[in-house]
């Protein structure tokens, strides 16, 4: 080997690490001299082996004295900044995307749900990129990986932060979601200080891959949230009919049977949040001066009074009937249809006028909207053993109640705003009513009327609610003359 050296010590990089060469031939890396010597041990060289013996080792850009990673620490905090913001992201990503991927309805929907767990993968290789590009940078390609992780990071952090101004609750996640966005400013621009692009091999192609997946995560995004739920409208076939009444000789009473019937004839599945059926019957004096219509503002007064006539004066709707048909928190997918048939009891010698049968329900779309499982248990509120959702009779009435949380079927959404919940409410002597709001009935018990619990909520939120998760009613009704009917009644 002649006078040559047989171990070279090259001269420090801008982050202190000293590469060590023996014939030209990269054989290791060291930030101190003890590292030195383990890399010199691995390739059996005695541990006692004098460093300074020119003979032996010979060192470039300083002696063994020289090791500038004095500032290890500096090193180290960013490695471990960097490890804990991508950890971060990572869970995040993964957060959005398990339930999108797994549980959306439509194809779109779990597209983004995979392409959120795509991003989570790619940040768990760089996890160890970061180490490897912060230490002795084996790996080409570290800083590319650790660039793309972030970029993606800032990403999402950016979009989950306006999505979040749109509503603008206060909201423990939005932390995170601002510490992260700050950390990827700060991991971006660490990394541009360092020019990691200059380790990819096709800087072009890098970049083009990156924008061709933002574009399709948000083209992805952009049908899941507004063009698949418009493009799909509901459509319903609900029908309400008396059938031939059926009666006995001996017998004081008639049997009217009552079909109903429902049908989802348009290409959304929805779930059923209450449902009801009320047959009302119909009193009324015989107006012999004509002018029953000047009553109508009593009867609006007194109650529900869809019309008036001229000839009918002190009308009054009872209720003969009610119940529920299909159930809260059953499902009509599209094509799917369910029928129900009962027999409404009445007296031969009855005094209604007419008989007017209403079904009618809440719906809720799938594609928008998820019902957690605690929705499908029913609560009754006049026992006191169901805890926050008892209310004294003689206060609100008595109502069957159907309360859980409703998740978007996209979870960048649930992310970013606080928890909505769907209450339904079923009475057969005050009717039914549904609401999306943030009321949860933990701190705030019902303590009035059963609709009264709404009064502190702003009408727009309940609004709003029912707009973006496709709440809404849908009812028909089948009226019938009472003579008539019976005149048809069979023995």
């Amino acid at each position: 080997m002649g006078i040559r050296p047989w171990v070279v010590i090259e001269p420090p990089d801008p982050r202190g690490l000293r590469r060590i060469t023996i014939h030209g031939k990269t054989v290791g890396t060291a930030w101190s001299l003890r590292g030195l010597r383990k890399v010199l041990h691995s390739l059996g060289y005695p541990d006692d082996m004098d460093l300074d013996d020119r003979s032996r080792v010979h060192w470039r850009g300083g002696d063994s004295s020289v090791w500038p990673d004095d500032r290890g620490w500096r090193r180290r905090a960013v490695i471990t900044l960097m490890l804990v913001g991508l950890l971060g992201s990572l869970t995040l990503h993964a957060v959005i995307g398990w339930a999108d991927a797994l549980g959306a309805l439509t194809f779109a929907q779990r597209l983004v749900g995979v392409l959120f767990l795509l991003a989570g993968a790619v940040q768990g290789l760089a996890l160890p990129a970061v180490v490897d590009h912060w230490g002795c940078r084996q790996v080409r390609l570290s800083g590319a990986l650790v660039l793309l992780g972030v970029l993606m990071t800032l990403a999402t952090t950016t979009l989950l932060l306006f999505l979040w101004l749109q509503e603008r609750e206060f909201i423990a996640t939005v932390l995170l979601f601002l510490a992260l966005w700050l950390w990827s400013l700060w991991a971006l621009r660490t990394l541009i200080h360092e020019k990691v692009w200059r380790g990819i091999p096709h800087p072009r192609k890098f970049a083009a891959g990156v924008t061709v997946t933002a574009l399709l995560t948000a083209i992805s995004l952009g049908y899941s949230i507004l063009y698949q739920p418009i493009a799909a409208p509901r459509h319903f076939v609900l029908k309400s009919e008396f059938g031939t009444p059926q009666t006995d000789a001996d017998s004081p009473y008639i049997h009217l049977p009552l079909k109903l019937y429902a049908k989802n004839t348009g290409g959304i599945p929805v779930y059923i949040v209450v449902d009801d059926y009320t047959v009302w019957g119909r009193l009324a004096e015989f107006s012999e001066s004509g002018e029953g219509m000047k009553e109508w503002k009593d009867s609006r007064e007194d109650g529900w009074a869809p019309e008036s006539e001229v000839f009918e004066s002190k009308v009054v709707d009872e209720i003969i009937s009610s119940g529920q048909f299909n159930g809260p928190g059953e499902t009509l997918d599209p094509g799917e249809e369910y029928k129900m048939e009962t027999v409404i009891t009445l007296p031969k010698d009855t005094e209604y006028e007419t008989l007017n049968a209403v079904l009618s329900f809440a719906a809720l779309r799938k594609d928008r909207g998820k019902l957690d499982d605690e929705f499908f248990y029913e609560k009754l509120s006049w026992l006191e053993s169901e805890g926050r959702y008892y209310c004294p009779p003689d206060d609100c009435g008595e109502h069957v109640i159907h309360h859980g949380r409703v998740r978007y079927n996209n979870n960048l959404i649930n992310v970013t705003r606080k928890p909505r919940y769907v209450a339904a409410f079923w009475s057969p002597e005050e009717g039914v009513d549904a609401h999306i709001s943030s009321f949860n009935f933990k701190e705030e018990k019902i303590s009035e009327s059963i609709y009264d619990i709404y009064e502190g909520l702003d009408d727009d939120e309940v609004n709003r609610e029912a707009e973006r998760y496709g709440l809404g009613w849908f009812s028909v009704n089948s009226e019938v003359s009472v003579k008539g009917l019976l005149k048809q009644a069979q023995p």
